[in-house]
């Protein structure tokens, strides 16, 4: 090959690489040129002298990069074909390159410095060490030339640690062979390593002081930090020995240089890998070295000067980084004290919990969530927990959480020294305000652990912090609510700090509760605060709603003065009309809403957690409550059924089963009154006639004040609402015997299990038909000629309501507006709450009907065909996000609760046209996704992350999840998919198993799954839609169905006669499953494993299995034989289950799809060099010396 060639060629690669890295090319020359250079990588047979003569040091660092990169294309695609003498060659080029090729340390660019690190990793991966054993020599050879050289030699042991240890990026004999020679010559290595750190560190530090010198200063500073990188590729998996070798001589030396500013972050990051890592105790005892007096120095004195030096990138990463550290040994000292193997608390340990509290105090919200975990654990440490030093902290631990708590540090405000920070962590508001909110409930967590150790210092704390709020004046800030003039804003001062004490008071005082003796508990002071904060009077929404939960928080106090329980409920109902105008006409605002349904949630959680003790005052609180529902238009229905529920809550108590059935006979006459009218009959039954009461058939000129019908609409809902209501929280007494007596007991059924009767049964069975009738009209609604009759201001009163269609894209509402708009802003989105609040709750209703009436409402005449023709009825028209509540509501519980004496006449009819009609449902919808995206492709889609295609997509995505829930939960026994444990890896895998989700044997199906598979329409339906659930693009569909309920329901129909064609679907089915989501390792191990265990179980019965595995892309026809033959000879000894399942996954491997990067990837082949390990018979010598290339055992590369 003459020179001229060689030079004719590299003129014209130059001016190709020009054209393509200047701006000013156009698209046609660009791509010209880009052709050119890929056509001469491919098929040039003169690659590695143009590649060298590209990369001489005289060549732009453009064209060097490039002569660079056709070497490495070279090695990792041609390297098998060429000569011995060539590679050698290139090899010594190389190595030249390094050694005097490059530009110096300071000045050479750093992807040249990158790309040639890599070429000599891709010849090491293909070559040691068995054809080239000096390698390491020939490494420390180069280093001693000098900095340039020692820095290019680290970046190439730390890219063979990482491709050969972290990625794994190579063939698994080869990887071990590379692997188990890097651990054989560690110690060389970490001791060139620590050397190169030292000396380079050393000299860094002598003349970084000598201006003259600051160029070799900073030669010797890059080494060190090149060096700590390449430690950090190895300290995570190395022996720990080598970590703690020569008296942890490489923990000193990390401690020692995280005072040095340039080599600081580096260094924290060594010691945070090397303090983070987990093994035998024993052998992580040498890291409580930290502990010293040295080492603790070191890192506090380091924290604090990067603190002092104010908010700097860097120095705030290297807090960061600082603060892990400490976590980490905290976590260290937590796994070994206490276990055997005889560590002490160390003496320095008051110092660590001062430095790590310094941590909690930090003004960065980011750095104080970071160590509550290390908190918890030191808090539920058995020896830890008991220490003086731990138990001093807790108040100061407690103090700190009363600052944490406060919501500041917005990245968009500067009302906090917080906010600076947190510009440096967030991108904004929303993204801050949900971290506050995990980091708050976490702290909340931690504290209640801080309280177990000392329950009345927190609740001191909380006493001060109440009684200042009480009485601090009100400081509304800069931001005006649209409440009202002087209230507060969600991002009030004042308001900040009620929430933050208001969290504070509710975690300590409920674990004081819990932790404390009964006699013990400071009553009085309790008592106190309660008759503060019951005096206390506000006309703010948001304080009001502050002040009720300190009402619930102290309410366990009234247990021991319960005098002090009508106080309590007279100013919860005050609350429950609160209104900031009386007598106002504006819509009400979500603040406003919500302090009127947190009264009465309260009132709620008073009845239900305290029934006995409200039980005295039931009169006086049903009168009040009587009086309340006479106003009809003071409060809304859902406050109205609430306070009803209150009280139904507290007529259990009466346990007398007649008294409670005259009660709710009582409590319920108006409603039944209503529902049962005939003019009510007409409108529940006549969809026209529904559409017409409500008002939605009406034009409406001022859509924002007028709307007619409300009152109507409010009666409907106040008749669901209130039957809701009752069958939810009417019972029988809890014990049997009390049952007994008060007539609620009926005898048992022929399972074994008791029979009660529901005191509400008689009065919610006689308003059920109008109910059915109610959900049938509902349904027709969505039919195209109803639809058609809504009134122009309607026309969309049927859709999602903006909410809904947020939640389910998962945007995130704007902060501000959540409690300052009024909840319906119009009356359209006022009658698609109705709508849809309704229809959840009539569904509500059906799937607490079985629990709570059991045999009673199960056993209603013909209740298979009403429930069919009225919750199912016009399911073609039913929009997903109707259909989604409705399984999840009412189907599910339904079938969950019904005992099996019913599953003949009730559960089969309903489930058997309901899952054959959700399969053809999902079927098409999932064709009209696929053939999108097909064409999608062709033409480029809007990509309006609101857009309507996005918003179906995942509505088909979850309603997907939903029936197959359904599915699973009806078929298979809940013992199976909670025991999903991750199958043992084993230390020498070639894959990345860690992801297998294998099922467990013992995934059962149930009584009502053996039922199910008995009737042949719901045993196909439900088995078709599961395995054609497989290739749907919803990868946590795909996963859940594979693991839980594939196998199970065909080995339920394994004993039957299955033809054929079935069997070859069924297996065909995983495979495409594979197709489609081979990319996501869980999804592809569980494939993978039902796949195997389908061919295992039915190949021997079915020879077509064969044939569709013969169809599989690239499958070697021979192996298959191999695994056929030994799986069809039971007297072959049967290989162990993994090897069995490994080969049948290389046999299918054509089949698994692979993520979209690697679908067009050229393949890198990396051939097995002979073995290192393995003990060569002496009769085979001459074979096993000569391998494939004939070259035998020769070195490749001598020295």
């Amino acid at each position: 090959m003459s020179a001229e060639q060689v030079s004719g060629l590299c003129e014209q690669l130059v001016k190709a690489v020009t054209v393509i890295m200047d701006p000013a090319s156009t698209q046609r020359y660009r791509l010209e040129a880009l052709k050119f250079c890929e056509e001469f990588k491919e098929k040039c047979p003169i690659c590695v002298p143009c590649g060298l003569k590209l990369a001489e040091k005289t060549q732009t660092a453009i064209v060097r990069h490039f002569g660079l990169q056709i070497l490495e294309h070279v090695v990792k695609y041609r390297w098998n074909n060429m000569p011995r003498l060539e590679k050698v060659y290139l090899k010594n080029n190389v190595m030249g390159l390094i050694s005097s090729g490059t530009q110096s340390i300071l000045e050479e660019e750093s992807h040249i410095k990158d790309v040639l690190s890599r070429i000599v990793v891709e010849m090491i991966k293909r070559e040691w060490p068995q054809h080239w054993p000096d390698m390491l020599k020939e490494l420390d050879t180069l280093s001693k030339q000098g900095e340039t050289q020692t820095e290019l030699v680290m970046f190439i042991l730390l890219r063979l640690a990482e491709d050969v240890v972290t990625f794994q990026t190579l063939p698994t004999q080869r990887r071990r062979d590379i692997q188990q020679t890097l651990t054989q010559n560690m110690e060389k290595i970490f001791s060139f390593l620590l050397t190169a750190l030292q000396q380079n560190v050393n000299k860094y530090r002598l003349m970084k002081t000598d201006l003259a010198q600051e160029p070799k200063a900073q030669a010797n500073c890059r080494v060190g930090i090149a060096a700590l990188n390449t430690l950090a590729g190895y300290i995570d998996w190395v022996a720990l020995s080598h970590i703690t070798a020569d008296n942890c001589k490489l923990l000193e030396m990390l401690c020692l240089l995280l005072n040095e500013p340039e080599l600081q972050v580096g260094a924290a990051e060594c010691l945070l890998i090397a303090v983070s890592r987990k093994g035998k105790l024993e052998d992580r005892k040498p890291l409580m070295v930290l502990f010293g007096d040295v080492a603790m120095h070191c890192i506090l004195s380091a924290a604090q000067t990067a603190d002092g030096e104010g908010l700097v990138e860097k120095h705030y990463v290297f807090l960061k980084r600082l603060c892990q550290v400490l976590c980490a040994l905290g976590s260290q000292l937590c796994a070994l004290l206490g276990s055997d193997c005889n560590v002490e608390t160390p003496a320095n340990f008051g110092k660590y919990l001062e430095s790590f509290l310094a941590f909690t105090t930090h003004p960065s919200q980011f750095l104080r969530s970071s160590t509550q975990i290390t908190w918890g654990a030191l808090f539920r440490h058995e020896v830890l927990s008991r220490d003086p030093l731990l138990l001093a902290v807790v108040p100061k631990y407690l103090r700190a959480s009363m600052t944490n708590l406060v919501k500041v540090g917005f990245p968009s405000k500067a009302d906090s020294p917080s906010c600076e920070y947190s510009r440096f962590d967030f991108d904004s508001d929303e993204d801050f305000n949900a971290f506050f909110n995990s980091f708050r409930a976490q702290q909340g967590e931690v504290m209640r652990m801080a309280c177990r150790l000392d329950p009345l210092t927190g609740f001191q704390m909380a006493g001060e912090w109440l009684k200042y709020q009480l009485t601090a004046p009100v400081d509304t800030g800069p931001t005006n609510s649209k409440t009202g003039e002087g209230l507060c804003s969600i991002f009030s001062p004042s308001f900040v700090q009620w929430d933050a004490m208001t969290f504070f008071s509710e975690s300590v005082i409920s674990q004081m509760f819990r932790t404390m003796d009964k006699d013990e508990i400071p009553v009085n002071d309790g008592i106190d605060l309660l008759q503060l904060v019951l005096n206390f009077e506000t006309k703010d929404p948001l304080i009001l709603s502050c002040v009720l939960t300190n009402v619930s928080a102290l309410f366990p106090f009234v247990t021991y003065r319960p005098e002090y329980l009508p106080q309590v409920l007279s100013k919860l109902f005050a609350s429950v009309t609160f209104e900031v105008v009386e007598e106002s006409k504006a819509p009400r605002t979500r603040a406003v809403k919500n302090v009127r349904r947190h009264a009465c949630s309260s009132i709620i959680k008073m009845c239900r957690d305290y029934p006995q003790l409200v039980l005295p005052n039931f009169e006086m609180l049903y009168n009040h409550v009587k009086q309340l529902l006479s106003n009809e238009l003071l409060l809304t229905q859902m406050e109205k059924c609430a306070l009803m529920e209150a009280l139904v809550l507290i007529s259990n108590q009466f346990k007398d089963y007649e008294r409670q059935k005259a009660f709710l006979e009582e409590l319920m006459a108006p409603v039944a009154g209503l529902w049962l009218s005939p003019e009510m009959q007409r409108v529940l039954s006549d969809p026209e006639a529904f559409i017409s009461y409500v008002g939605a058939d009406n034009k409406i000129a001022d859509p924002v004040l007028e709307d007619p019908s409300g009152l109507n609409r409010s009666r409907i809902s106040f008749c669901v609402y209130t039957i809701l209501g009752v069958v939810k929280r009417a019972r029988w007494p809890a014990a049997t015997e009390e049952a007994k007596a008060g007539g609620f007991f009926l005898g048992y059924l022929p399972s074994g299990t008791p029979m009660y009767r529901n005191p509400c049964t008689e009065q919610v069975l006689k308003l059920f038909d109008n109910l059915l009738a109610l959900i049938r009209t509902h349904n027709s609604l969505y039919t195209p000629e109803m639809v058609a009759r809504l009134g122009d201001t309607f026309a969309k009163a049927l859709d999602m309501l903006e909410v809904e269609k947020n939640a389910i894209l998962g945007l995130p509402q704007p902060l501000l507006e959540l409690y300052d708009s009024p909840v319906y802003k119009t009356v359209l989105e006022r009658m698609q709450g109705f709508f849809c609040t309704l229809y959840d709750n009539c569904f509500h209703i059906l799937g607490n009907a079985g629990p709570s009436m059991q045999q009673d409402f199960y056993t209603v005449e013909g209740l298979a065909t009403q429930l069919l023709s009225s919750a199912f009825n016009n399911l073609n028209n039913i929009p997903d996000y109707r259909l989604r509540p409705m399984l999840r509501v009412f189907v599910k519980p339904l079938v969950l609760s019904c005992p099996a004496e019913y599953y003949e006449t009730l559960v089969c009819p309903m489930l058997g046209p309901l899952f054959t009609y959700l399969h053809m449902r999902l079927s098409q919808k999932w064709q009209v996704i696929n053939q999108r995206s097909m064409l999608c492709e062709d033409d480029a889609a809007d990509d309006n992350p609101e857009s309507q295609e996005m918003l179906e997509e995942q509505l088909v995505r979850l309603l997907t999840r939903e029936v197959m829930d359904l599915a699973t939960v009806c078929c298979v026994s809940k013992k199976g998919v909670e025991q999903n444990t991750t199958a043992a890896v084993d230390g020498d895998d070639d894959e990345a198993m860690a992801t297998e989700v294998t099922p467990p044997a013992n995934a059962e199906l149930t009584e009502l799954g053996k039922c199910l598979m008995k009737q042949e329409d719901v045993c196909t339906a439900v088995l078709i839609t599961a395995y054609t659930s497989l290739s749907w693009k919803d990868t946590l569909s795909c996963q859940r169905t594979t693991t839980q309920l594939c196998w199970p329901l065909l080995k339920q129909v394994l004993p039957g006669n299955l033809l054929p064609d079935a069997v070859s679907w069924f297996f065909t089915s995983v495979l495409k499953g594979l197709q489609v989501h081979g990319q996501h390792d869980g999804c592809m191990a569980a494939l993978v494993h039902l796949a195997f265990q389908i061919y295992e179980a039915l190949r021997p019965r079915y020879g077509e299995l064969k044939a569709v595995m013969e169809q599989v892309p690239d499958i070697q026809l021979d192996s298959l034989e191999q695994f056929d033959s030994k799986l069809l000879n039971p007297t072959l000894q049967k290989v162990a289950d993994k090897r069995r399942k490994d080969h049948f996954k290389r046999l299918i491997s054509g089949c698994i799809g692979k993520p979209i990067g690697e679908q067009f990837r050229k393949e890198v082949h990396i051939r097995n060099l002979p073995s290192l390990f393995k003990k060569v018979k002496p009769s085979l010598e001459t074979d096993v010396l000569e391998n494939e290339d004939g070259e035998g055992f020769n070195v490749l590369f001598e020295p």
